[in-house]
């Protein structure tokens, strides 16, 4: 019997401002998902936080887009918006874009994404979990840990990874449908690296290896603005990545989060700044971000999860964050100037696009002279 993880998270309502959701929605949600596991829908999961936005990591054997369990985390995200309203939270029920479940959370404004297989012996995978910034955060992560031996040495080492892996990249921009295109490394890894330079159009979905076939990573997709026609938050997205053996190692996995790479998010969800690994369950504060990410490890073995292991809770990790921490105060002392603030095409779901109206329509056209 096939495995499947689904991790699916909202901003549901906030203490304070953007910073965190309240004891009450948290403990809202466990409650729910101890009665999902007793009901026999789930066979285990849990509950966290990123920054503002509520995690649930459901396992289950009903194989991904199964109505029952994405009706199962819309309901519990009704429930903890409720809680957020009865508390006078802010922005409670921010990530829920349409008024009724219509069979799948995708495209109604949580962040989510599944991933169903044949349980290994031991069965190692991290969650990934961000916030203030859209899906293309995962972007350099998993194109250095999957395709790039300075992160990945099992690309030389281990003859399990030799064949290499396969990307399916979404382009987020177009919304009429799923528009996908499939690519391999290593013998299409320019052309990989052309499309994923832009983290705000293209965007990995998916990572599979070449050899067995078998599912490495799973990342969501979904651009809030593309859905509500206007910005109401960064999209916060998600994403679990199996390790070992045939996949990278965990450290390998985790390697590229050094970099602490640049990504559009923070205030506004409209300026550049640096990803910063954070401790599980951390909050929001510099400027309404900065954007953080966290990753949770764990096993699954029969259905059942081990307890967690806060991946980015070790000393290293903390030089990282002050690498972060400069690196972002470097780009915010340039303010408002591109390109510390996001490109236009960024800007149309923001109050900019009406402004340039306004002030286009007193642009004077001056006769050139004799």
């Amino acid at each position: 019997m096939k495995t499947t993880l689904s991790l699916i998270k909202a901003d549901t309502g906030s203490v304070g401002g953007h910073n965190r959701p309240s004891e009450a929605m948290v403990a809202m949600a466990k409650e729910r998902l101890a009665d999902a596991v007793k009901s026999g829908l789930l066979s285990d999961g849990r509950v966290t936080f990123t920054g503002d936005d509520i995690a649930l990591l459901m396992v289950h054997t009903y194989g991904v887009d199964h109505a029952d369990i994405h009706k199962f985390a819309w309901d519990t995200f009704v429930e903890t918006t409720n809680i957020a309203k009865s508390q006078g939270l802010y922005g409670a029920g921010q990530d829920l874009l349409k008024d009724a479940f219509s069979g799948n959370v995708r495209g109604m404004g949580p962040g989510s994404c599944e991933v169903e297989f044949e349980e290994r012996p031991a069965e190692p995978f991290i969650v990934f979990a961000g916030d203030k910034c859209g899906p293309g955060v995962f972007n350099y992560p998993l194109f250095s840990c999957f395709a790039d031996p300075y992160h990945n040495a099992g690309l030389l080492l281990a003859p399990e990874m030799h064949a290499g892996f396969t990307y399916n990249i979404m382009d987020v921009n177009y919304t009429e449908a799923d528009k996908v295109i499939t690519l391999k490394v290593p013998q299409d890894y320019y052309d990989i690296a052309t499309l994923l330079r832009d983290p705000n159009r293209y965007v990995i979905e998916s990572v599979v290896e070449n050899a067995g076939g078998l599912t490495a990573a799973v990342a969501s997709t979904s651009r809030l603005h593309n859905i509500a026609g206007k910005y109401v938050g960064k999209d916060d997205p998600v994403a679990i990545v199996r390790s070992q053996k045939m996949f990278p190692s965990t450290g390998e996995i985790l390697s590229p989060w050094a970099r602490a790479h640049y990504t559009l998010g923070d205030n506004r969800g409209s300026h550049h700044v640096a990803v910063m690994p954070v401790v599980q369950n951390s909050i929001i504060s510099f400027f309404d971000g900065p954007t953080i990410v966290s990753a949770a490890g764990y096993c699954v073995h029969e259905g059942k999860l081990t307890e967690s292991v806060d991946l980015f809770d070790q000393p290293f990790w903390n030089h990282i964050r002050d690498k972060a921490a400069r690196k972002t105060l470097e780009l915010r002392d340039q303010g408002f100037f591109n390109p510390a603030m996001g490109p236009h095409d960024e800007m149309e779901y923001t109050g900019v696009v009406e402004n340039l109206k306004r002030l286009d329509a007193k642009f004077v056209t001056r006769s050139p002279k004799k």
